[in-house]
């Protein structure tokens, strides 16, 4: 089974806080990946229930369908590459081949034939390896809203949270609890 764990801390940014970050990290210049999250839930919203997500990612010609659970340290995510006839069978029924998450669905007691495909976030993504963790710079589209965050990926939690906190007062950003990207979808599609 195809399991990691995530670790990571992000931060909800205003577009001039985003602007300012490009610019002091020096990747204005680069070329961000795009890449399309394709979220599906349940009607009586077991994934949620669960404290968990899931999506496939359609990043180039790549599909990984992911499923996200809460662990004491972070995420952990069960991920399957899927090919492309795969991955609209399952945009276009709600769920389709697979195993490993077929598999921790069916642990969860997940049914199925319940899951429907909810619709799709679209992120222009920027990265920076720093000491101590990865940078990442998120400009998202989705249900009309546009907003911009901050992610910082780090192989320890305690350690990466203070250097999160401290990322953010060097640059002047409030700290604020922030919803992960399903969950921000999720409150736009239901308003």
């Amino acid at each position: 089974m195809a399991q990691e764990l995530e670790i990571e801390f992000k931060n909800l940014l205003t577009k001039k806080e985003y602007d300012h970050l490009i610019q002091a990290f020096n990747i204005a210049d680069q070329e961000p990946f795009h890449q399309v999250n394709h979220y599906f839930e349940t009607s009586d919203l077991k994934l949620k229930a669960n404290q968990s997500a899931l999506r496939i990612r359609q990043k180039e010609n790549k599909w990984v369908l992911t499923l996200k659970e809460p662990h004491p340290d972070g995420l952990l995510e069960t991920n399957e590459t899927l090919d492309q006839k795969d991955a609209e069978v399952w945009l276009k029924n709600g769920f389709g081949p697979s195993n490993e998450v077929k598999a921790r669905l069916s642990d969860m007691e997940v049914d199925l034939e319940q899951l429907h495909y909810l619709g799709e976030l679209e992120t222009e993504r920027l990265e920076k390896e720093i000491p101590n963790g990865l940078l990442v710079l998120d400009k998202n589209q989705y249900l009309g809203v546009i907003d911009y965050e901050l992610e910082f990926e780090v192989p320890q939690k305690e350690q990466g949270l203070k250097d999160f906190e401290q990322l953010l007062s060097k640059y002047k950003i409030l700290k604020q609890k922030t919803s992960n990207k399903i969950e921000r979808f999720y409150t736009q599609l239901t308003k």
